[in-house]
C-alpha cells in the first residue's frame, strides 16, 4: 500500500475512486469542486484487487502497481488544476475497487464515482458503481452527464416518498441546495407504477382529493428539514405515477438529483431500489444516493 498526502484539514474527506478512465476523470473534476466548496480534503483512491488474488507473478503485480500509481498521479494533477489550493491525498491499495470504496465511504463526507456505461478489463467503473451505490455508506455520488459544467445555477432535485431512506435523501438535498445557494425541487408520485404512459393513466394529478392528500404528505415529509434551511426555496412537483421517468426528466435541467437508496416499493434484502438503480445508469446529471444511518 502506497500513500502520499499533505496535511489533512479537519473533517471527513471527499473520496473519489479512479481507474484511468474518462469517467473517473470526470468524477475527479466534480469531486475536486465539491471538496473545495466544502473546504474538505480530497482523497483519491485506486484499488487494483491484488490482495484478493495472492500469488500473482511479480511482473503482473508490478505492472498493476505502476498503472495504479499513474492513475493516481494523473488524478491528483487534474484535481489541483481544478482547485490549486486543495489538500489532496492519494492511496494505492490492493483491495478490490468496490470493497475499497465501500470501506472508504464509512468515514467520508461523500464518496464519488464516475460512470459512462462503458468499461474494459481495467476501466470497470460500471460494476464497481453498482456495488458501491448499493452497499456504500452515507452519500454516494455517481457523476453522469456534463457533471457541473454549466449547471451551477440549476436546482437540486429530490425524489421523496415518506420512507426513512427518503428522509435521509431530503436532508441531504436541503443541505446540498443550501450549500450551492440554489432552489430545491421536491418530486413525489402517488404510485410507483411505470406503465402509466401506455396504460392510459394521466401524467398529471387531476383528482382534487389525491392532490390534497399529496400536499399533506409532502408538507409532513419536508417539515423536519425546511425550518433548518429557511434560505432554501422549495418547489413541489406532484405526478400520478412513474417516479423514475419524472426524475430522469428533471435530471436534464438539474445540477444534482438526490434519491434514497431504497424506496417504498423496495423488497426486503434489496440494497438498491429500482428508481435509484435506473437513475445512476441513465440520468443526465450527477446523482446522489443517500443511505440512511
Amino acid at each position: 500500500m502506497d500513500s502520499s498526502a499533505s496535511s489533512p484539514e479537519p473533517g471527513a474527506p471527499v473520496v473519489v475512486g479512479v481507474d484511468g478512465s474518462e469517467a473517473a476523470t470526470a468524477a475527479v473534476h466534480w469531486a475536486s469542486r465539491e471538496a473545495a466548496l466544502r473546504q474538505r480534503m480530497l482523497r483519491i483512491v485506486h484499488g487494483d484487487g491484488t490482495a484478493a488474488g495472492p500469488g500473482l507473478p511479480s511482473p503482473v503485480s508490478e505492472a498493476l502497481a505502476r498503472y495504479g500509481q499513474d492513475c493516481l498521479d494523473s488524478a491528483r494533477a487534474a484535481a489541483l488544476h481544478i482547485a490549486a489550493a486543495l489538500t489532496v491525498e492519494t492511496e494505492l491499495s490492493g483491495t478490490p475497487p468496490a470493497r475499497l470504496l465501500i470501506d472508504e465511504s464509512a468515514t467520508a463526507e461523500m464518496t464519488v464515482i464516475g460512470w459512462t456505461g462503458e468499461g474494459s478489463a481495467l476501466a470497470h467503473l460500471g460494476s464497481t458503481m453498482l456495488a458501491v451505490t448499493s452497499s456504500g455508506h452515507g452519500k454516494i455520488v455517481v457523476v453522469r452527464g456534463a457533471g457541473a459544467d454549466g449547471r451551477r445555477e440549476r436546482p437540486v432535485v429530490v425524489g421523496i416518498d415518506g420512507t426513512a431512506v427518503s428522509n435521509a435523501a431530503v436532508g441531504a438535498a436541503f443541505a446540498e441546495a443550501a450549500l450551492r445557494r440554489v432552489p430545491l425541487v421536491a418530486v413525489h408520485t402517488w404510485h410507483d407504477l411505470r406503465t402509466h404512459w401506455f396504460a392510459g393513466m394521466p401524467e398529471t394529478v387531476d383528482d382534487p382529493a389525491i392532490a390534497a392528500a399529496m400536499d399533506t404528505r409532502m408538507t409532513e415529509w419536508l417539515a423536519e428539514w425546511a425550518p433548518r434551511y429557511p434560505e432554501v426555496e422549495v418547489t413541489r412537483r406532484k405526478y400520478l405515477a412513474g417516479p423514475d421517468l419524472h426524475l430522469l426528466h428533471w435530471s436534464e435541467s438539474a445540477q444534482l438529483v438526490v434519491v434514497g437508496s431504497r424506496g417504498r416499493g423496495g423488497f426486503r434484502g434489496l440494497l438498491l431500489g429500482s428508481t435509484s438503480n435506473i437513475l445512476v445508469q441513465r440520468a443526465h446529471c450527477p446523482v446522489l444516493v443517500a443511505h440512511g444511518v
